[in-house]
Parts: C-alpha cells; sequence; structure tokens
C-alpha cells in the first residue's frame, strides 16, 4: 500500500513533536515509604502511564529516530514504585504492562535480570488464573470480565505471551481455557436459553442494577468476547493451534452474527446483551455508537476479520469489511468522537483501519486512511498536549504518537498487539 507523502509527512511530523514533548518523564515526588495508587497506576501502567511512554520511545529508537537512553528513563520510571501482581493487574497495569514494555521497548539484551524476574511473576499470575478460570468453569459458576478480558485478564496475558513467548505451554493453556469458554454455560431457570460460557455477573460502571441483575454478554474488544476472539484468530495465524481451536472461533462467530443489527448505513453490534434482551432477541440499544476500537464497529469488525481468515471463510471476511467500509462512510458513528486517544478515539479508529487494511480483499479500507489522517490530526491540540490527556499508550498522548509513527513505517507493530490488531513481528 503506497501512502500519499503529504500527510504521511504530516504524520510524522506530529509524531515526533508528541514524542518530544514526552522526552523526560517526571522527576519522583518525595514522600512516604509507601506509593499512592495514583501514582503505581502512573508509573507501571500501559494505558496512562511511563511503562506506555517507554514503548514509544522504544519504536521509535528501533526505527532510528530516538535514543535508547530516553527509553531507559521511562522503564525506570515505570518501576519506582513495588509492582503490582495482584488481581487488579493485567496487560494493562502491573507486572505484565511491564514485562509488555520491556519486550517490546528495551533494546536488545538490556535488562535480562529483569525481564527474567518479570517472566516469572507473570507466569506465577497466569497459573494462579488459569487454576481458577477452570475451577470455576468446572463448577458451573459464570466468570467475571476480568477473569477471561483483554485489559486485567488471561487475554490480555495471552496477548503478551504472544507477543514475547509465544513457544510458551502457557500461552497454549490460555487458549484451551478460551475454548472452553466459548462453550455454554449450564441454563438452570432460563428455560428455553443458551447462555454464552463468557456470560458474566458484573454490574458495567453507571449501569442500572435491575437491568443487569441476571448478568450479561459483553461484545467489545477491551471487555467482551471480540477480544479473546481476536487473540485466537491471532494465534492460529501464528501457527499455534489447540484442540477445539476452529470450534471456538466458529462459536464466537456464530454468537456476534446473531446480534448483528443492519442498517441502511450498514451492520452494527451492541455494546452489551442483558438476559431480558436475550429472551427478546433484540437489544434495547437502538442504533450503532462511536467508532472506537474497544465497543465499537471498528474492534468488532477487524476481530471478526481475523477470525475469518483464521478460518478461510471468504464470506465471512467480506462481511467483516463491508462493516467497517459502512461505519467509515457513516458520520453518525464519526461524530461522536470526543477526544483523539487510542481507546476511545480517533487513533483507535485509525491503526485499526490501518491493520485491517493490510489484510483486506474485498473493501479498498486503505483509502480511507488520508482522510482518518486529517480527523486525528485536525483533532490534536499539539502545542500542549500532555496537559490535555494523560502520558501513556492506551489512553493518552504516547499512544496518539505511536499510531501517526506507525503510519510513516508501515510495518506491522509489536506494540499493537496490547490491542490484539495484528501479528507481533517474528
Amino acid at each position: 500500500m503506497s501512502l500519499n507523502g503529504d500527510w504521511r509527512e504530516r504524520a510524522a511530523t506530529v509524531a515526533g513533536r508528541l514524542a518530544d514533548a514526552l522526552f523526560a518523564p517526571p522527576a519522583a515526588k518525595p514522600g512516604g515509604d509507601r506509593a499512592s495508587s495514583d501514582q503505581r497506576w502512573r508509573g507501571q501502567s500501559l494505558a496512562a502511564g511511563a511503562a506506555g511512554v517507554a514503548v514509544l520511545h522504544g519504536i521509535r529508537a528501533r526505527a532510528g529516530i530516538g535514543d535508547w537512553a530516553t527509553v531507559d528513563a521511562w522503564l525506570i520510571a515505570a518501576t519506582r514504585e513495588e509492582l503490582s501482581a495482584g488481581t487488579g493487574a493485567g496487560l494493562w497495569f502491573g507486572a505484565p504492562a511491564l514485562a509488555f514494555a520491556l519486550a517490546t521497548a528495551a533494546a536488545p539484551g538490556r535488562y535480562r535480570s529483569a525481564r527474567q524476574h518479570l517472566d516469572t511473576a507473570v507466569a506465577n499470575m497466569i497459573e494462579r488464573r488459569l487454576a481458577a478460570a477452570n475451577g470455576r468453569i468446572n463448577a458451573g459458576q459464570r466468570p467475571e470480565r476480568a477473569e477471561y478480558d483483554l485489559v486485567r485478564g488471561l487475554t490480555g496475558l495471552g496477548a503478551h505471551l504472544l507477543t514475547s513467548r509465544p513457544d510458551a505451554e502457557q500461552l497454549r493453556r490460555i487458549l484451551a481455557y478460551l475454548v472452553r469458554l466459548s462453550e455454554p454455560l449450564p441454563t438452570s431457570g432460563t428455560v428455553g436459553l443458551t447462555l454464552p460460557g463468557w456470560w458474566n455477573g458484573d454490574l458495567p460502571v453507571g449501569a442500572s442494577v435491575d437491568a443487569f441483575a441476571d448478568g450479561h454478554a459483553d461484545l467489545g474488544m477491551a471487555h467482551g468476547i471480540a477480544g479473546p476472539l481476536a487473540l485466537l484468530a491471532l494465534a492460529y495465524r501464528r501457527g499455534i493451534v489447540v484442540p477445539g481451536h476452529l470450534d471456538a472461533l466458529n462459536r464466537m462467530c456464530d454468537w456476534l452474527d446473531s446480534w448483528r443489527q443492519d442498517s441502511p448505513t450498514g451492520p452494527w453490534w451492541p455494546e452489551k446483551i442483558t438476559l431480558s434482551e436475550l429472551t427478546a432477541g433484540r437489544p434495547v440499544q437502538a442504533g450503532p455508537g462511536r467508532a472506537s476500537w474497544c465497543y465499537g464497529t471498528p474492534g468488532l469488525a477487524r476481530a471478526q476479520q481475523l477470525a475469518a481468515i483464521a478460518l478461510t471463510d471468504m464470506a465471512r471476511q467480506e462481511r467483516a469489511e463491508a462493516a467497517l467500509a459502512g461505519c467509515l462512510s457513516n458520520p453518525a458513528q464519526l461524530v461522536q468522537f470526543v477526544d483523539p486517544t487510542l481507546c476511545h478515539g480517533w487513533a483507535g479508529l485509525l491503526t485499526t483501519v490501518h491493520r485491517a487494511a493490510a489484510d483486506a480483499r474485498f473493501h479498498p479500507l486503505g483509502n480511507h486512511l488520508p482522510a482518518l489522517t486529517d480527523q486525528l490530526l485536525g483533532s490534536l491540540d499539539a502545542a500542549e498536549p500532555a496537559s490535555r490527556w494523560p502520558p501513556g499508550l492506551i489512553e493518552g498522548t504516547a499512544g496518539i504518537a505511536a499510531v501517526l509513527h506507525s503510519l510513516t513505517i508501515d510495518t506491522t507493530a509489536t506494540w499493537e498487539t496490547a490491542l490484539l490488531l495484528g501479528l507481533p513481528q517474528t
């Protein structure tokens, strides 16, 4: 795919400006022996903190347009406080986040002892999480989203292993768990209904207790079934296959098919399905939300495109690409953006389309990249980026810069495995 020079040059210029604004980490705050949760979040977070900024500077250093000393400074900032390896830790925060940052950002040969220490901590986490998850399935109980999702759950830990240790036996065991997750739950008290294995009892933030009293199914990439679907598909493309792998892909895809909503501007999917909606066979959500990576059509379409490629299902791939193309031509979805960041905003849409375009066979998705880049650049106040957003990768300035940088280099970026958008480099 050939990128037009003008917007490519603009993207490179702004990426450099944003990276320069994150040249040096803030000084450590003097204080007590124990760090506040806010301090820990700002350090060991891919989403909003120093670990995510280290990833940005690492990919720029690998491309020869940054320096390793800056990477080291941000990695040191990320490790000022005691690392979290408890229930709140996952790919985007804590020991796994720093392990991912070292795998994707550190100079070759650096931090070998730290990597080994983190690998051990993450491996122990995975063992505990797998034992609890499989025990929960054996007992016929519902999961919590944090058991399996990308942000904190086993899908995110699997994404890290796919990036750093694709030959690890633990990765295969995570994939085997996701196969089990795809199988229906026991349906006591719900005669005539089949609950998917990822039907959870969580109460989403701001949601009505009554509406979600009987649980729900989350469809999104960040917290829902699209994340496990994408990881299974990416692993399959990498040649990492477990028993029941294709069956799980088909079950997840079939379920998403059942909740696909067609409209004159193209198909879309609801964010969540409650028991009352499952009983009625239709969602309460009246139309598509914003075109974000985390819950919107782009992330769901990319996950299904990846699954279709793994399944060699050309009809499914065409439908997925058509859904993404329709979204990009629908102002009602695009107008809902309120920020430029990766998770919720223009940067996430742009990088999703960039990666989907590289695999597209039926729709020229790459033709949208110049206009989407203009939309992202137009949404920025590049003069004071750090004052408007957190510094990190998923929710902040570093992620915007990483997307613009990846457009100019136009290679498959290892860091994007944190969003399950593509295969890591080999």
